[in-house]
């Protein structure tokens, strides 16, 4: 209890551009492996790189979003070191000017308060390869396709205290990212990668303790588990006695234990030095305004503007509004059934539920945004209830067809006429006297749970397909009368 954490994270955001940061070979996901490789990725002698404006663009936008200050002049080193998967033995990246100077991002803690964390600088660099252990027996195969691939290096200071800030702040980040559209956001993928900075230190002490990286973490439970073990070894470490070494490790996800990886390095380890095949870049204000144009709505806006217009409560909007592809499909459903409240309780209850268990992303919905709003349409015009809205749901998932088309071949719409409704109450009513009597004989405050026992007869009798709210009015007069 008496340790501080300290936490600093450095995210590798892949760049959404079509082409490698430095050729024009394709970055498109999951091709063969090695078909994706130019002669400039492989650093083949002779071969010139030529910068992609796009991934410019893109970094100068997140600068932007995070009201950090741009540079118009960066230029590029390189950072030398050999490993199978970085053919050209460098790594082309920035160091001394990078393009995004210092910003902040407000963060959301659990408990509801907000933070700021402050971001040191975020620079541009290429993605090395990757080596693959797997099929090999015993070896390593190499796949270049993701050589050259742009990212933006973003750093932020030691500003978190817990694994939760850290998390929160990782969401936010990949919040605002592809709210820009500059990164897909598929960790799985390895669009968004974490290496997590963890130090202790007693509790008053402003000296910073000896930190750890652990790198390459692709979602934000490992980010969590991984925090979580690193801060209790340092902690034990120094309490038995002994010193933290300044180490990169590495998190198995499978059997949740780390290992050291290699000692860190220092900058001067990695001789940088200014890339001989690549001038300064220079941007102008008309540019940087012009990124400031595209600039679509962000996170904090669309929160703020969710409150106002759809008049949901705080939770609803931190739930709908952090993501942009949530945020659109939710504003899509609304917008089909005139119900902001009915389509924020689907899109966070049975659609979010679903989606999590198969671990798909919104944008792989089965069911479309317009196929739940025109199903939620039915349950708003009494045509199914909550229970067949259920089963509705299920069935489209399951592609077996349209709300309408599913409601009609299962027979789910509700009877909703009242003569219908009286004559089955009429019903339940003589077949239970004892019932009835008992109810009447009661005071008036227990007569509502008492009648939710002639409202599950009627529904039994009717195979559920009676309209619960009608059911209830009808059997509340009959029954009082």
């Amino acid at each position: 209890m008496g340790w501080e954490t300290v936490i600093g994270l450095e995210v590798h955001v892949q760049l959404a551009t079509k082409s490698k940061i430095f050729s024009g070979a394709s970055t498109v996901f999951g091709a063969e492996p090695n078909t994706q490789a130019s002669l400039v990725d492989l650093g083949m002698p002779g071969i010139l790189p030529v910068v992609n404006e796009q991934a410019y663009r893109y970094a100068v936008m997140f600068g932007l979003a995070i009201d950090a200050k741009i540079s118009k002049r960066s230029y590029f080193e390189r950072k030398n070191y050999f490993y199978p998967d970085l053919p050209k033995g460098y790594q082309t990246t920035q160091l001394e000017q990078p393009i995004v100077g210092p910003g902040h991002i407000q963060i959301q803690l659990p408990n509801g308060d907000t933070k700021e964390v402050r971001i040191h600088h975020a620079h541009l660099e290429e993605d090395a390869g990757k080596s693959l252990h797997e099929d090999f027996h015993g070896m390593s195969g190499i796949d270049l396709n993701r050589a050259g691939t742009p990212l933006i290096e973003i750093v932020s200071e030691p500003d978190m205290r817990s694994s939760a800030e850290a998390v929160a702040f990782a969401k936010k980040l990949h919040s605002i990212v592809t709210s820009l559209g500059i990164c897909d956001g598929e960790m799985s993928q390895g669009s968004m990668r974490f290496d997590v900075n963890v130090s202790v230190r007693k509790k008053g002490s402003e000296v910073l303790g000896t930190r750890t990286e652990t790198k390459n973490l692709n979602s934000y439970r490992f980010m969590e588990e991984a925090i979580a073990l690193e801060v209790e070894r340092q902690i034990d470490l120094i309490e038995d006695g002994g010193t933290v070494l300044q180490e990169t490790r590495l998190y198995n996800a499978d059997t949740r234990t780390a290992r050291s990886m290699r000692s860190k390095e220092e900058a001067n380890d990695y001789r940088y030095f200014p890339c001989p095949d690549l001038l300064p870049v220079e941007i102008d204000d008309e540019f940087i305004e012009a990124a400031r144009a595209s600039l679509p709505e962000l996170p904090d806006a669309r929160q703020a503007r969710f409150m106002d217009q759809y008049k949901l409560s705080e939770y609803d909007v931190s739930q709908l509004a952090q993501y942009r592809d949530t945020a659109e499909y939710f504003e899509k459903v609304t917008k089909t059934c005139k119900d902001a409240k009915l389509a924020a309780n689907w899109v966070t209850g049975e659609l979010a539920s679903r989606l999590n268990k198969e671990s798909l992303n919104i944008t792989h919905s089965p069911v479309g945004a317009d196929q739940l709003g025109e199903m939620l349409l039915r349950v708003k015009d009494d045509t199914i209830s909550g229970k067949g809205a259920k089963t509705v749901f299920d069935s489209m998932w399951n592609k077996e067809g349209s709300a309408d088309d599913i409601i009609a071949s299962k027979g789910l719409k509700q009877v909703s006429d009242s003569g219908a409704l009286e004559a089955m109450i009429d019903e339940v009513m003589a077949a239970n006297t004892a019932q009835v009597e008992q109810y009447r004989a009661s005071p008036a405050e227990k007569r509502g749970k008492m009648i939710g026992f002639f409202v599950g007869q009627i529904m039994k009798a009717s195979r559920g397909s009676a309209n619960p709210g009608q059911v209830n009015k009808l059997l509340k007069v009959k029954l009082d009368g």
